[in-house]
C-alpha cells in the first residue's frame, strides 16, 4: 500500500506545476484543439445525429439500444416485470441455499466442472465462487451509473423536452432492465476465476468465449478486443476526468465561485480525490464493493429523501405534475420539435444514465458469488429501475413542481444543469445545495472507483494480469484524476464519452447472438427455485 501511494504521488506531483501553468498559458486549450482535430471523426461517427425534422435529430446509437432492449423484453417474456419480485428476493438472500452458502458450501466447493459446450478451455470451481455478494455487486454497478446523469441529465432532458420527457425516461428505464439482465447473466456465465479467487469478466470474455461456442471465434476475438479498447478509454474520460471535473466545478461554485478559496486550484482538489481513489482501488473489487455498498445506499437515500420532502411539501401540485408528464409525453406543445423530440430526449437521457446495453455493468456483476449465472442477471435488472425509474423520476418531479421546466433553460451544459437542479431543491430546502454538493462528490467518487475496475478489466484482457500491469493502470487512472480536475480538456472528454457508447456496438452484437444461451441459464435457475420451494 505504501509503495503504491508513494508511486502514485511521484507521478502526480510533477503535474501540479504543469496544471497551474497550463491554465495560465493555455496549454490545455492547445492540447484540446490538437486532440480534437485528431479524434473528431470518431466522436462525430459515434454521436452522429440522424435528422428527423428541422428541430429534431436522433443519435444513431439510441436505435440499437432501444430496439435491443425491446427485443430482449419480448424474447424473455417480460422478465423485467415478471422477474421483479424474484430479483428483490435474491438480493434479500431468500435463495442463498441455491448458492451453496449454507449446508453444502464445503462439499460443493470441491466439485470442479468444465462447461464443455461454452467454456472448453476453462475449468472453474462450482459452488461458492466469486468475490462479492449479490448486494455488493449491485451497489458497485449502481455506483457507476447513479450520479451526474440523474441530476444534470434529467434537468437537461426536461428543459429541452418538457415534462413529457420524464414519461419516456421511465419507459426506457423499464426496457433497459431486460438488456441489463442479458449482459450480466452472460458476464457471470463466461467469466474467468483465478486460483486465488480473483474474477475476470465482462463483455471481453463472453464475446470471445460465447461466440467461439457458436462457431464465430474470429468475430468474437475482434469484438472482444474492440470492447476492451473502448472500456479503457471510457474509464479514463467519462468514468474519471468528467466526474472529477464536474464535482470540482460544483464545489467551487458553492464556496464562492471566482472568490472561492479553491478557485484555480483544481489540481489540489484532484490530488485529494486521487489519493482517496487510489486507497480504495488498490484492493480490487472487494475493496471497491465494501465502499460502494455503504456509499450508494446512503447517497441514494439522502437524495430520494430530499426529493420526497420537496414533493410532499408541495403535495397539492403533485397531481398536476403527473398530468404534465403524461400530457407532455403524447401531446407536447411546441417543445423540442413535438412528440418525436420529447420521446428522443427521454430515451436519450435514460440511456446515458443507466448504460443498459453498453456492457459496463456486467464487469462488476461478473464478480458475484453464485453458482447460477441467471441469478445475477435477475439482480442486475433492478439497476435501471433504481437509477432511472426511481432516481431520475424524483429529480424530474422536483424540477416540474418548482417550476424549472422551461424552454428558457434549453441548451444547458452539465455544470449549469447541476446548478439548476440545486436551485430547485434550494427553493424548498435552503441548505440543500450544500448537501447536494456532498452527494455529487460521493456520486463522482463512487463512479470513479467503479469505472477504474471496468477499465482495469479491459486493460488486463489486453496486456495481461501481472501485478506490474495492474499497478501501471491504477497509477495512470490516479494521474487522470488530477488532470481531469485541473484542466478543461473538452475534446478529450468528448472522445472518452464516445468510447463509452462505442462499447455498445460490439456488446449488442454479442447479446443478440448469445440470447439463447441466456434463456437456457434462466430456465436452469427457475427450475432450481422450484425445487427449493418444493
Amino acid at each position: 500500500m505504501k509503495k503504491y501511494l508513494l508511486g502514485c504521488l511521484a507521478l502526480i506531483l510533477p503535474l501540479f506545476t504543469f496544471a497551474q501553468d497550463a491554465q495560465e498559458i493555455g496549454i490545455d486549450q492547445k492540447i484540446d484543439q490538437v486532440f480534437g482535430d485528431l479524434t473528431g471523426w470518431f466522436v462525430q461517427a459515434i454521436f452522429y445525429q440522424i435528422p428527423f425534422t428541422d428541430e429534431v435529430s436522433v443519435y444513431w446509437v439510441l436505435f440499437p439500444l432501444i430496439i435491443g432492449a425491446t427485443y430482449f423484453t419480448l424474447y424473455f417474456n417480460l422478465i423485467n416485470f415478471r422477474g421483479f419480485i424474484t430479483s428483490i428476493n435474491i438480493v434479500r438472500g431468500k435463495y442463498d441455499d441455491l448458492e451453496g452458502r449454507k449446508d453444502h458450501k464445503v462439499e460443493m466447493a470441491k466439485m470442479p466442472f468444465t462447461d464443455e459446450e461454452d467454456n472448453p478451455d476453462t475449468i472453474r470451481v462450482e459452488g461458492h465462487e466469486g468475490e462479492v455478494s449479490h448486494f455488493q455487486a449491485l451497489t458497485a454497478a449502481l455506483s457507476a451509473t447513479v450520479g451526474l446523469g440523474n441530476i444534470a441529465g434529467v434537468a437537461i432532458a426536461v428543459s429541452i423536452g418538457g415534462a413529457g420527457a420524464t414519461f419516456w425516461m421511465i419507459v426506457a428505464g423499464f426496457l433497459g432492465m431486460a438488456s441489463k439482465f442479458v449482459e450480466c447473466t452472460l458476464g457471470v456465465k463466461y467469466r474467468d476465476i483465478e486460483d486465488d479467487g480473483t474474477v475476470y469478466g465482462g463483455p471481453m470474455y463472453y464475446l470471445r468465449k460465447g461466440l467461439k461456442s457458436k462457431g464465430l471465434e474470429g468475430l468474437g476475438k475482434v469484438l472482444a478486443v474492440l470492447f476492451a479498447i473502448f472500456v479503457i478509454g471510457g474509464s479514463f474520460g467519462g468514468g474519471n476526468m468528467f466526474q472529477v471535473n464536474q464535482a470540482f466545478q460544483l464545489v467551487e461554485n458553492i464556496t464562492g465561485g471566482s472568490e472561492s478559496f479553491i478557485h484555480g486550484k483544481g489540481w489540489l482538489f484532484g490530488l485529494v480525490m486521487a489519493v482517496l481513489v487510489g486507497i480504495v482501488i488498490i484492493g480490487g473489487i472487494k475493496s471497491i464493493a465494501k465502499v460502494t455498498d455503504k456509499i450508494v445506499p446512503f447517497m441514494v437515500a439522502i437524495y430520494v429523501a430530499a426529493s420526497l420532502f420537496v414533493i410532499f411539501a408541495n403535495f397539492s401540485m403533485v397531481g398536476d405534475a403527473f398530468a404534465q408528464i403524461f400530457n407532455g409525453a403524447f401531446s407536447p406543445e411546441g417543445i423540442a420539435g413535438g412528440f418525436i423530440g420529447v420521446l428522443v430526449q427521454g430515451f436519450r437521457r435514460a440511456a446515458f444514465s443507466n448504460e443498459a446495453g453498453v456492457g459496463s455493468a456486467s464487469i462488476a456483476h461478473s464478480a458475484v458469488k453464485t453458482r447460477y449465472a441467471a441469478s445475477e442477471g435477475m439482480v442486475a435488472l433492478l439497476e435501471p429501475f433504481i437509477d432511472t425509474v426511481v432516481v431520475c423520476t424524483m429529480t424530474a418531479l422536483v424540477l416540474i413542481i418548482t417550476g424549472n421546466v422551461t424552454s428558457a433553460n434549453a441548451g444547458l451544459d452539465n455544470a449549469q444543469a447541476i446548478l439548476l437542479t440545486s436551485g430547485a431543491f434550494e427553493s424548498a430546502i435552503s441548505w440543500f445545495p450544500y448537501v447536494l454538493t456532498v452527494a455529487v462528490i460521493l456520486f463522482a467518487f463512487s463512479t470513479m472507483i467503479s469505472w477504474s475496475y471496468y477499465g482495469f478489466q479491459g486493460w488486463a484482457f489486453l496486456f495481461g494480469r501481472s501485478k506490474k500491469m495492474e499497478y501501471a493502470y491504477k497509477l495512470l487512472f490516479c494521474l487522470f484524476v488530477v488532470v481531469g480536475a485541473a484542466a478543461s480538456l473538452g475534446a478529450v472528454i468528448d472522445f472518452s464519452d464516445a468510447m463509452i457508447f462505442a462499447m455498445m456496438v460490439p456488446n449488442m452484437i454479442g447479446l443478440v447472438l448469445l440470447a439463447p444461451k441466456v434463456k437456457t441459464e434462466l430456465n436452469k435457475y427457475k427450475k432450481a427455485i422450484k425445487e427449493l420451494k418444493a
